[in-house]
């Protein structure tokens, strides 16, 4: 890549077209009077030759060269013109364009110079030589702006934008000085340029919104057993000391409860742990057939409570996929468990894997967990694998259900590249897929696999 010479370079060019003939061919009268000078010396005062001619050659050189200060400030005066026409150059369009945010290069007037290709990407239709606030449109960063321009100092705003969907934004506003081109020195004068750089901080807010609505309804979930524990308890120290039937009913309650906050805090530390480790993929290779048939003989116990078949419809042959093994028990545990809960009065849990080819490139083994049960309404689908999310708060207490299962399912299958898909309709049961990349497409195991 090559980049365009700086402004004191280009600036210095016009200076070298300039011939020591062309200066001495504007000094032409003066050298003329210096020569009739030096004939009359000659003739006149009888002064040598030799010493005349000398002295007119050193006056025609000295004429070819201007003095230092002159040439300066010619140079100077350039590259501020040059400066003035151009923005930075190349060099540092390249270093904008590398930057992952969207960028801004404006001058003292608002006048967009030059924008990367992120701000391209995500402000259609900017194009340098409009002011800047046809782009940015945000009052608080035009004033920041503004400040910047006046002040020469930097700025750091953020701010909301509320259409078409809720959104935080970030910016950063610096001055640019160019210097050794005749600019200002950094901290003296106006900017010669201003740099806008903008975060899109949605996605951190969403985040820690999340977090902060995660710790509220734990410690509300918590709070609800823990008080019913401390009432009955309190009950028993009083009342019912000396009733042992009110006493046995209250301690199975409290058995009960205490089962409730050990489900609830045992979920809230798998999710965690998942959390940690979202962005490691596992590097073990599992066979899927058999965690499925792990899966069905531990809840056959409550599929036989709940009078509930579990049929299951998996390959004869291992289908080796890269995984970890205990938490992929996890994801079909709980759709399969969920499915006997939610599902049970059409009294038949169906679970199917089976291949799915996407493309020449893309497969998946998709296990699908069935059920014929009530169903779901569709408004409530988007929103299942939301944290303590529950269509029936009354009907998932009485299920022993804490809320988080299919949040953990969906963090799972993320960090195994999958995918989590439901499809429901109301008084037609409910179908559960779970999508897991096959074995072709992960990278560094078909070696491992072959042996």
């Amino acid at each position: 890549m090559t980049l365009s010479p700086s402004p004191n370079e280009e600036a210095s060019e016009p200076q070298a077209a300039a011939s020591p003939l062309t200066r001495i061919g504007e000094a032409r009268w003066i050298l003329l009077a210096v020569l009739i000078a030096a004939a009359y010396a000659v003739l006149a005062l009888e002064v040598p030759v030799w010493a005349a001619a000398g002295f007119f050659a050193v006056l025609v050189l000295l004429a070819g060269f201007p003095p230092r200060k002159a040439a300066s400030r010619r140079v100077k005066l350039s590259a501020q013109r040059e400066i003035r026409r151009m923005w930075p150059g190349t060099g540092m369009k390249v270093t904008v364009d590398a930057l992952p945010s969207p960028c801004f290069v404006a001058d003292g007037r608002g006048i967009t110079r030059y924008v990367n290709t992120q701000a391209q990407a995500k402000y259609g239709g900017v194009k340098p030589g409009a002011p800047l606030s046809f782009s940015l449109r945000a009052p608080s960063l035009l004033e920041a702006f503004d400040r910047v321009c006046t002040t020469g100092g930097t700025e750091r705003i953020n701010w909301i934008e509320k259409v078409p969907t809720e959104s935080w934004y970030e910016a950063h506003i610096a001055p640019i000085y160019m210097p050794g081109a005749g600019g200002s020195e950094p901290g003296q004068g106006l900017p010669d340029f201003i740099l806008v750089v903008i975060q899109d901080q949605t996605e951190n807010r969403r985040l820690e919104r999340m977090r902060t609505d995660f710790v509220a309804n734990a410690s509300h979930e918590l709070r609800t057993p823990l008080a019913s524990l401390t009432g009955f308890i309190e009950t028993i120290q009083g009342a019912a000391r000396n009733d042992p039937e009110a006493r046995d009913r209250f301690l199975s309650i409290m058995l009960e409860q205490a089962g409730r906050m050990r489900r609830l805090i045992d979920d809230i530390l798998s999710l965690s742990r998942i959390e940690l480790k979202a962005h490691v993929r596992p590097e073990n290779l599992v066979d899927l057939t058999e965690i499925i048939r792990h899966s069905k003989d531990a809840l056959a116990p409550m599929a036989k409570d709940l009078d509930v078949d579990i049929r299951v419809q998996v390959p004869d042959e291992p289908v080796k996929i890269q995984g970890d093994r205990d938490e992929l028990i996890q994801v079909t545990e709980n759709l399969i468990e969920n499915a006997l809960k939610y599902g049970n009065s059409g009294k038949r849990v169906d679970v199917v894997l089976a291949e799915q080819e996407v493309s020449a490139d893309e497969q998946f083994w998709v296990l699908s967990v069935t059920d014929y049960g009530e169903g779901i309404a569709p408004e409530h689908l988007p929103r299942l694998t939301e944290r303590f999310y529950r269509i029936d708060m009354e009907s998932s207490r009485a299920m022993k259900g804490t809320g988080l299962g299919l949040a953990i399912v969906k963090h799972i299958l993320t960090r195994h590249r999958g995918r989590l898909e439901i499809e429901s309709e109301p008084g037609k049961g409910a179908t559960f897929k779970a999508k897991l990349p096959a074995l072709e497409n992960s990278s560094g195991l078909a070696e491992k696999a072959s042996a």
